[in-house]
This record gives structure tokens, sequence and C-alpha cells, in this order.
């Protein structure tokens, strides 16, 4: 079963990923804060992240860089940040695709097999 760490500070979209990909056969593992995703990360080995960038404490780029720091595990960013210089940014830190919001589950679950 393919292990997901989705990475938010917002409830709703932490619940909202977790019902769909659960039902979807994902195992998913759930964090609100940049260092809470470091330590899941480090503990869980997911599959794959789905990192949010506005997190409180360290934020969304801060997580990137940490999980680079040891592993090429894939990181898909979904963020409402939408302009080309924050993708650049995320990208060039290491994370692997970027997924504005809001998005629909069949172009992230694409997204997501893309990585895997």
């Amino acid at each position: 079963m393919t292990r997901v760490l989705v990475v938010d500070d917002e409830p709703q979209i932490r619940k909202a990923l977790k019902v769909n990909l659960e039902a979807r056969s994902y195992d998913v593992i759930l964090a609100a804060t940049g260092e809470e995703a470091l330590v899941l990360a480090a503990d869980t080995h997911p599959d794959v992240v789905l990192l949010d960038l506005g997190l409180p404490g360290i934020d969304g780029m801060g997580v990137i860089e940490g999980i680079r720091g040891w592993s090429e595990m894939p990181i898909i960013v979904l963020s409402v940040r939408g302009e080309e210089s924050d993708k650049v940014a995320a990208l060039d830190a290491g994370a692997d695709d970027y997924v504005s919001k809001p998005f629909g589950m069949g172009e992230l679950l694409a997204r997501m097999r893309a990585a895997l």
C-alpha cells in the first residue's frame, strides 16, 4: 500500500485528502505543521509527500529542504500561491511537482502516479 504524507495547516483540506486517498487504498498520514511533517517523514518514510507551502513554524520550503537533506522521496506541493516565482522556487528547492489550489482529485492522483 502506498503511504502518503499530507501536510497542510487547514483541517478541512487534510480531512478531504485523507478521505479521498483512503477511498483509493492509500495509507494516509497527516501533519499540520512543518516540524510535524519533518518528524513524520523521518519516522514513517512515506512514498510521496503532499505539501502546502504556507505552514506555521517551519514553512513548506523549509520542509522541502529538510527532506532533501536525506531523502529523494517525491514531494508534490499543493498551494494557493500560483505565481510563477513561487513555483520555480519550490521546484528549485527540490519539489518534484507543483499543483495550484483549488485542484481536482483526478489531476492530483495522476501527478502522484507520475511521481511514483
